[in-house]
């Protein structure tokens, strides 16, 4: 892992959720899809789960967590 990556992403985003992915080391992940979209992923929570980064549009919603899209690309979870 690049903990200096991370510790940047984290610095700049305010987390609704406490950071429970980097505290959990990436366990504790919410369910997305990448769909190719280089700012978002489709987020695959209920609609009562989703979080502060989630945007929806039509029937779907997107997450825009940078932390979370860098862990989806990089560690491919």
């Amino acid at each position: 892992m690049n903990e200096k990556k991370y510790k940047k992403i984290i610095s700049r985003i305010k987390c609704t959720k406490d950071i429970k992915c980097y505290e959990s080391n990436f366990e504790n992940l919410c369910k997305v899809e990448d769909i190719g979209l280089p700012l978002f992923l489709v987020c695959l929570e209920k609609k009562s789960e989703v979080c502060s980064f989630s945007v929806s549009f039509g029937s779907k919603y997107y997450c825009r967590c940078p932390l979370r899209i860098y862990a989806a690309r990089e560690l491919k979870k």
